[in-house]
């Protein structure tokens, strides 16, 4: 890996295929892992699902506070030894890091997550992820404003509107990416998020 290492929250999101006569060792296997996981720095949380009672394909999220956490986690000695004791029911792992647009709508895409409890494991319904449109539009509603405001702001300043259109949009984008990324767009998510999960 090469570069300064993100600062910023990592989801990591993995599908894998699991034998179908295993099930129950393979759930007992997955919900080791989360527990590993958790006792690491900088766990954020996690969670897994099932295409339905019968599929033998399983997805995971787990999110680390950066990615130093997560490769911190993704080097340990615990996972070395967890992933091996899987080698016999999973038979095919595909993974994603997504720390770009699609942690601001992050929702596991299936009707149900099961998370640990103090009785095992409980099933709970959750909200699938919104259409593309609606992230469009929220992604639309906070860029035009903070847009306004920082064009207002430049116009003043001498020279601005003299250069060239191109200079003056990458100085925009490289202003406003920040702070759409770490501060707009999340508060904007937040607010709307009934609507997003309607």
């Amino acid at each position: 890996m090469s570069g300064t290492p993100s600062s910023a929250p990592i989801t990591v999101s993995i599908r894998r295929e699991v034998d179908p006569a295993r099930i129950a060792e393979a759930t007992a296997w997955v919900q080791t892992g989360v527990n590993l996981a958790s006792s690491h720095p900088g766990f954020l949380g996690s969670g897994w699902v099932r295409d339905g009672a019968d599929s033998h394909h399983w997805h995971m999220l787990y999110r680390f506070a950066d990615e130093a956490a997560l490769d911190a986690w993704e080097a340990s000695r615990e996972r070395a030894w967890w992933l091996s004791m899987g080698e016999g029911f999973v038979r095919s792992e595909r993974t994603r890091r997504r720390t770009g647009i699609e942690g601001w709508f992050d929702e596991p895409s299936t009707e149900t997550i099961s998370v640990p409890s103090s009785t095992g494991t409980t099933t709970v319904m959750v909200a699938p992820s919104p259409p593309r449109w609606k992230q469009a539009v929220s992604i639309w509603l906070g860029f035009f404003p903070v847009n306004v405001v920082f064009t207002y702001l430049m116009s003043p300043v001498p020279g601005w509107n003299g250069l060239p259109i191109w200079l003056r949009v990458l100085a925009t984008t490289v202003v406003l990416t920040p702070i759409m990324t770490y501060w707009v767009l999340p508060w904007v998510t937040r607010a709307i998020r009934p609507w997003l999960n309607r």
